[in-house]
Protein backbone atom coordinates (compact mmCIF):
# COMPACT_ATOMS: atom_id res chain seq x y z
CA UNK A 1 0.00 0.00 0.00
CA UNK A 2 2.94 2.39 0.91
CA UNK A 3 3.98 2.27 -2.62
CA UNK A 4 0.88 3.22 -4.03
CA UNK A 5 0.42 6.22 -2.36
CA UNK A 6 2.54 9.29 -1.49
CA UNK A 7 0.74 9.67 1.76
CA UNK A 8 1.41 6.63 3.58
CA UNK A 9 4.88 5.47 5.37
CA UNK A 10 6.19 3.16 7.35
CA UNK A 11 9.13 2.82 10.17
CA UNK A 12 10.47 -0.68 11.08
CA UNK A 13 11.92 -0.94 14.53
CA UNK A 14 13.87 -4.11 16.30
CA UNK A 15 12.23 -4.20 19.54
CA UNK A 16 15.25 -5.89 21.04
CA UNK A 17 17.18 -2.59 20.01
CA UNK A 18 14.80 0.05 21.17
CA UNK A 19 13.95 -1.26 24.40
CA UNK A 20 12.05 2.31 25.27
CA UNK A 21 10.07 2.41 22.16
CA UNK A 22 8.81 -1.26 23.07
CA UNK A 23 7.70 -0.20 26.59
CA UNK A 24 6.17 3.30 24.91
CA UNK A 25 4.39 1.08 22.49
CA UNK A 26 3.62 -2.50 25.02
CA UNK A 27 4.98 -4.73 22.04
CA UNK A 28 4.21 -7.95 24.04
CA UNK A 29 3.95 -9.88 20.08
CA UNK A 30 5.77 -9.26 16.98
CA UNK A 31 4.49 -7.46 14.17
CA UNK A 32 2.84 -4.89 16.33
CA UNK A 33 1.27 -1.80 13.73
CA UNK A 34 0.62 1.32 15.20
CA UNK A 35 -0.98 3.90 13.04
CA UNK A 36 -1.10 7.93 13.55
CA UNK A 37 -0.70 7.17 17.53
CA UNK A 38 -4.37 6.04 17.47
CA UNK A 39 -5.35 2.60 15.58
CA UNK A 40 -2.90 -0.51 16.73
CA UNK A 41 -2.94 -4.11 16.42
CA UNK A 42 -0.11 -7.42 16.68
CA UNK A 43 -0.11 -10.19 14.02
CA UNK A 44 -0.20 -10.48 10.51
CA UNK A 45 -3.31 -9.52 8.83
CA UNK A 46 -4.66 -10.24 5.29
CA UNK A 47 -4.93 -7.23 3.33
CA UNK A 48 -8.06 -6.49 4.01
CA UNK A 49 -8.78 -6.28 7.69
CA UNK A 50 -5.35 -4.21 7.86
CA UNK A 51 -6.26 -1.76 5.18
CA UNK A 52 -9.42 -1.36 7.40
CA UNK A 53 -7.29 -0.21 9.90
CA UNK A 54 -5.58 2.36 8.33
CA UNK A 55 -9.20 4.01 6.80
CA UNK A 56 -10.29 3.64 10.80
CA UNK A 57 -6.80 5.32 11.36
CA UNK A 58 -7.11 7.73 9.05
CA UNK A 59 -11.49 8.68 9.92
CA UNK A 60 -10.01 8.98 13.54
CA UNK A 61 -7.71 11.64 12.39
CA UNK A 62 -10.52 13.65 10.23
CA UNK A 63 -7.95 13.12 7.36
CA UNK A 64 -10.11 11.26 4.89
CA UNK A 65 -7.85 11.14 1.60
CA UNK A 66 -8.33 7.73 0.86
Amino acid sequence: MAVESEHVTADVIEAMEFPELSRRYGVRGVPKIVINETIEFVGALPESQYLAHVREAVEANGKNTM
